[in-house]
């Protein structure tokens, strides 16, 4: 599985917010600082300030939540609320921008560039089998 790093995560809310990239980069240290290397944080350990950043993130797919019920001794039903790395938005959107910093001088399209990425072995294969 692919881990999320403070590089794409700044990436991804540079591309989804459309800020600059030092501001992009403090928000992914934000972000970052509370998952470590988890997948999942529980809510209760967001202040105001940070909360408020996680919705705006949640907005834009980057982030997205969950709840869960557990009984308590007593029988009161206790909610949790977590918060999740929407690791599939976030590789989608860091990559996006990866391929328009690299395309954007203009050298290659990116569609001409596509033909880079097959092997010689394949071409040789489409060639025999086309006669």
């Amino acid at each position: 599985m692919n881990i999320v790093t403070i590089d794409k995560l700044s990436i991804a809310i540079k591309e989804k917010l459309d800020i600059d990239t030092l501001e992009a980069k403090k928000f992914a240290n934000i972000v970052m600082d509370f998952f470590g290397y988890e997948d999942r944080i529980i809510d209760n350990s967001l202040n105001q300030k940070d909360r408020k950043l996680f919705y705006r993130l949640q907005t834009q797919g980057l982030l997205f939540t969950e709840r869960e019920r557990i009984t308590l001794p007593n029988g009161r039903q206790w909610r949790i609320h977590y918060w999740l790395l929407a690791k599939k938005n976030i590789f989608k959107y860091s990559n996006n921008q990866f391929l328009k910093e690299k395309y954007k001088n203009g050298r290659k399209s990116l569609s001409e560039d596509v033909y880079s990425y097959i092997s010689n072995d394949n071409w040789l294969m489409r060639k025999n089998s086309a006669f």
